[in-house]
């Protein structure tokens, strides 16, 4: 099964697939995710006879071929996130919210962003302004997000695999930059699951920018390749940063590295929008 066919809510699988250019969830493995009961198509035929059948409402849900355990396709009943969130109604979960909020993530709203890329920066920068950050915050973060971006890709094309190597190429610039790793700038914040860059100041996004659009622009000009090439850059393209870091520090009198973050300001400690 491949990855655009299955995805994952709290450790359940969750089978999908495209249809009629829509994502349509496995209505029995959304119970099961929900209810954990152990007859999940017994459960699911009790809520259509109740909730749909018995009232005659037109039916929501689609049979859809998905692959089961034995790796062979059956006819499936299938809905959009849409229906998803009607059904969800008849299901008395403690699970349902973060579930809505989950589906709308992986569905409706992603198939959006895939046909319209900017509706994904309008509703970062929404979120930020709900959070209450400046506007000219925001900008800042927003052109910090789409330098990283720019960076990964390289790093993705320049045999760097996601995640651990991310980490440690991630790591290496802030250590030439700052003097931390980030996560030893998330202690020193007091940060736990929170993004760091959603809890740092003006010039610390700009020391972040500047340290991972000098490694970016190091990859291109010597056309690195390799993690451990990869990761001299980093430290080059961070050394850059920093060393800009210590003149204004000097001129200021101040470190740039602080403690302060955004979690003291009751409208930005409610929500997270785990981005990098």
């Amino acid at each position: 099964m491949t990855n655009n066919q299955m995805a994952i809510f709290q450790g359940k699988n969750i089978r999908k697939t495209f249809h009629k250019n829509e994502w349509w969830f496995s209505v029995i493995d959304v119970i099961q995710a929900l209810t954990d009961s152990p007859t999940p198509r017994q459960y699911w035929g009790k809520i259509k006879q109740r909730e749909f059948i018995d009232q005659q409402l037109s039916p929501i849900w689609v049979q859809l071929k998905l692959s089961a355990a034995d790796g062979k396709k059956y006819a499936t009943d299938c809905a959009t996130p849409e229906g998803m969130f009607r059904i969800i109604q008849s299901i008395p979960s403690p699970k349902a919210e973060p579930f809505k909020r989950w589906l709308a993530k992986v569905g409706y709203e992603r198939i959006q962003e895939i046909e319209n890329p900017e509706l994904a920066t309008k509703r970062t920068r929404m979120l930020y302004k709900l959070k209450g950050y400046p506007d000219s915050w925001i900008e800042k973060r927003m052109r910090g997000i789409a330098i990283r971006e720019e960076l990964t890709n390289e790093w993705q094309n320049r045999g760097a695999n996601e995640q651990r190597d991310y980490e440690i190429l991630t790591a290496e610039i802030s250590k030439a930059t700052f003097g931390v790793t980030p996560e030893e700038y998330k202690n020193l914040k007091g940060l736990k699951k929170q993004n760091l860059r959603d809890h740092m100041d003006d010039f610390e996004l700009i020391f972040t920018m500047l340290g991972e659009r000098s490694t970016t622009e190091l990859h291109r000009i010597e056309d690195s390749f390799g993690v451990a090439k990869l990761k001299k850059d980093a430290n080059r393209g961070g050394r850059i940063a920093g060393i800009a870091k210590k003149e204004l520090e000097k001129e200021f009198g101040r470190s740039v590295v602080s403690n302060k973050n955004y979690l003291k300001k009751s409208p930005c400690s409610k929500v997270s929008t785990h981005v990098d």
